[in-house]
């Protein structure tokens, strides 16, 4: 017998309770013969401004994700996403490496995050010169340009809108989007990079493709990429950037 919604595959994704844009961008997403399933982090909503509060919205984060995922397991998905953006890229790219391990080792199974997969997303695409778009402060932002650097990728340029909140990333006008992608964008860079889960980001950065010739990644459909692929699904997904259309 077989999960009559789901015989190809059940996606668990785990993200902060705060979270509102992952789960909906992962269905655009969705491949027939695929369900989508969600375990949720709880954490608070809090002003991020403060390097003591953004500390312990971290922490908070970091001590939910292990409960999160014996939530989700019991739903018996095939294959996880860590939905958890800074988590991904945190203490560069030997920690990340560590932490996925762990994750796969409890889960029991492939896990996707951020980090990792763009890099195999950048390796699919051939581009070491990047530049990073982020919704977080300049604590978190740090990391993310280090993981970066560390990974072999030159980091020309990188914006930080710093997000009052958690719920506020996924309020980011999306004209606020475009025209960071439009600051972003160089002669100088191979790709755009979109981090920070819950800034809503697929289409408006399969938009930006077409007007600036090259990829930019979002990293919700970057994930979700990987989960497909690391699942033995090779469906090409058209309409939402060039990675899901071409690799």
């Amino acid at each position: 017998m077989v999960d009559a919604l789901g015989p190809r595959g059940r996606i668990g994704i785990v993200v902060p309770s705060t979270n509102t844009s992952a789960h909906p961008e992962s269905e655009l997403l969705r491949p027939r013969g695929v369900t989508n399933q969600v375990a949720r982090i709880t954490i608070k909503e809090r002003p991020l401004g403060d390097p003591q509060a953004f500390l312990e919205h971290v922490e908070a984060m970091r001590s939910g994700i292990g409960s999160a995922i014996e939530q989700i397991l019991t739903c018996q998905p095939t294959h996880l996403i860590m939905g958890v953006a800074l988590e991904a890229f945190w203490g560069g790219v030997e920690t990340a490496a560590r932490f996925h391990a762990e994750l796969e080792a409890k889960a029991g199974m492939g896990v996707s995050m951020g980090s990792i997969a763009t890099v195999r997303a950048l390796t699919a695409l051939g581009a070491k010169r990047i530049a990073v778009l982020t919704p977080h402060q300049p604590s978190g932002d740090a990391m993310v340009r280090t993981y970066f650097e560390e990974a072999g990728y030159e980091v020309v340029r990188l914006k930080g809108l710093k997000c009052a909140s958690p719920t506020l990333i996924a309020h980011t006008p999306s004209q606020e989007v475009v025209a960071s992608f439009k600051e972003l964008d160089g002669d100088d860079v191979d790709a755009i990079v979109q981090v920070g889960t819950n800034l809503a980001c697929i289409s408006l950065a399969a938009e930006a493709e077409r007007w600036c010739g090259k990829p930019v990644l979002a990293i919700n459909a970057v994930t979700y990429w990987d989960a497909l692929r690391q699942s033995g699904i090779e469906d090409r997904i058209h309409g939402f950037g060039s990675l899901m259309e071409r690799f």
